[in-house]
């Protein structure tokens, strides 16, 4: 609703970094676009800027539409639906056993940021002008919708040069298998991609540190995208680190795995 041309292209990266965190390498998309009444002209702009973001992402990042469909007219007592992309993409998997899932496995093991765009602004000092998106970019988010009451600002921007080089980063670690885990940050951030990786882990959950200039709201809940987190064994750090350098990929080793006695 806030910018249907950058949402549709955060919802073309979040399926394929889906299928990435997984250790498949995106290939193609699909779509179903769900709008209001086209006739009117603030809907069909919204629509032709949706697909103009689907488009630009889907060029990007490789995945061709190979098919799909619209749904106009969805209204309830004439006001529209708010403009809803939904996006799936099919990623190939060259050998099944090298599948990583997002589940936290061990205690111990290391959890690592990875950041396409080689920066981490919510835990590292920014100038004005970074401090200015990110606020931006957290008034949109789900944290300020649910907890805040707020609806406002613009997505965060979007690096599709740096989900390039998440994905290609993503899917080289799981053919090298040196990942235990990985989870793609999209809704909720940070926050909720680490409580999700604790999901039916046995009694695994997160033991972190953040430390930086943004407050911990920020820091947790902002869902900037082209990051993602996996575990991996201390002694093979270096090893996923220079990886991740090859490609341009910041990592940022958060902490670890730990049992929920930890609290």
């Amino acid at each position: 609703r806030l910018d249907p041309f950058v949402g549709a292209m955060h919802a073309v990266a979040e399926a394929a970094r889906n299928v990435a965190a997984a250790g498949a390498r995106p290939i193609a998309a699909t779509n179903c676009l769900n709008f209001g009444n086209p006739e009117k002209p603030a809907v069909m702009w919204q629509f032709s800027r949706a697909i103009d973001g689907i488009s630009e992402a889907c060029t990007t990042l490789g995945t061709p539409i190979t098919g799909g469909n619209v749904s106009f007219y969805n209204e309830t007592l004439g006001e529209p639906i708010d403009p809803t992309p939904v996006i799936g993409v099919l990623g190939l998997l060259d050998d099944v056993t090298t599948a990583v899932g997002m589940r936290f496995r061990s205690e111990g093991d290391l959890i690592v940021l990875l950041d396409g765009a080689g920066v981490a602004p919510e835990v590292e000092p920014a100038d004005q002008a970074d401090r200015a998106d990110l606020t931006r970019g957290f008034s949109s988010s789900e944290y300020a919708k649910v907890v805040l009451g707020v609806v406002a600002g613009a997505p965060p921007a979007i690096d599709l040069a740096a989900e390039k080089r998440l994905i290609d980063l993503l899917v080289a670690l799981a053919g090298e298998r040196l990942v235990y885990s990985a989870h793609d940050l999209s809704d909720g951030g940070l926050a909720i991609a680490l409580a999700e990786c604790c999901c039916g882990a046995e009694g695994l959950a997160a033991q972190v540190e953040l430390r930086g200039a943004w407050p911990a709201e920020a820091a947790l809940f902002g869902e900037r995208g082209a990051r993602a987190v996996v575990t991996v064994d201390a002694a093979r750090l270096a090893r996923l680190s220079a990886v991740a350098a090859q490609y341009g990929v910041k990592a940022q080793a958060l902490g670890r795995v730990a049992r929920e006695e930890f609290r």
